[in-house]
């Protein structure tokens, strides 16, 4: 299995590690060739109008969207999921502009709902596909989900406000499971990209 992270910015180093940790094969991707025979993508945290801007730079864009709806495994974090989102309520930036986000998951996103960097946080949730056991939560300058209009709601913070989110092969979160030491959420979207074809 081969999985791609999207390394135009952001945390991709700590997907890498962490994939490689489990014995898969996994890349920086930043140029158009290096999507090609790839089993899954990752598009980490980050800054997301950075993210976007070099996408749309270096013609990333169109061809993850069509990968995606062609049924290639994707998963977003933070940054990631808000590029993924087919909405964002809130900000004025590049990646509400036509033709600079993915626009693949039918969920409605809002950029830094938890506040600035010192609003940042860790807690426990409850993830049902992963089992039983707690998973840690690392928010950082994180996005919420205000609304899933299509799939499943992974997990929610015990107020009720939505962190994960999977619309098929489509998979995003909130927080930040690379920054853990819990393999379990890659473990689930390595699951999802091993039925890739």
């Amino acid at each position: 299995m081969r999985i791609g992270v999207l390394a135009a910015q952001g945390a991709f180093i700590e997907h890498i590690d962490r994939l490689h940790h489990l014995g898969v094969e996994a890349f920086p991707v930043r140029l158009l060739q290096e999507l090609k025979e790839i089993d899954g993508l990752i598009i980490p945290g980050g800054e997301s109008t950075t993210i976007s801007r070099l996408m749309v730079e270096y013609s990333l864009t169109s061809e993850i969207k069509k990968l995606g709806e062609q049924g290639l495994p994707i998963f977003g974090t933070c940054a990631g999921m808000i590029l993924l989102a087919s909405e964002i309520t809130d900000g004025n930036n590049l990646t509400d502009k036509p033709g600079t986000r993915l626009d693949l998951m039918n969920i409605r996103v809002k950029r830094n709902a938890f506040g600035r960097q010192r609003e940042s946080f860790e807690t426990e949730l409850t993830i049902p596909v992963l089992g039983k056991k707690t998973f840690p939560g690392i928010f950082i300058r994180a996005p919420l989900i205000e609304q899933v209009k299509s799939g499943e709601i992974l997990a929610r913070l015990d107020n009720g406000t939505i962190v994960a989110a999977q619309q098929g092969r489509l998979l995003v979160s909130a927080f930040h499971p690379e920054l853990t030491d819990d393999p379990r959420f890659h473990h689930y979207f390595l699951d999802i990209a091993g039925g890739h074809n």
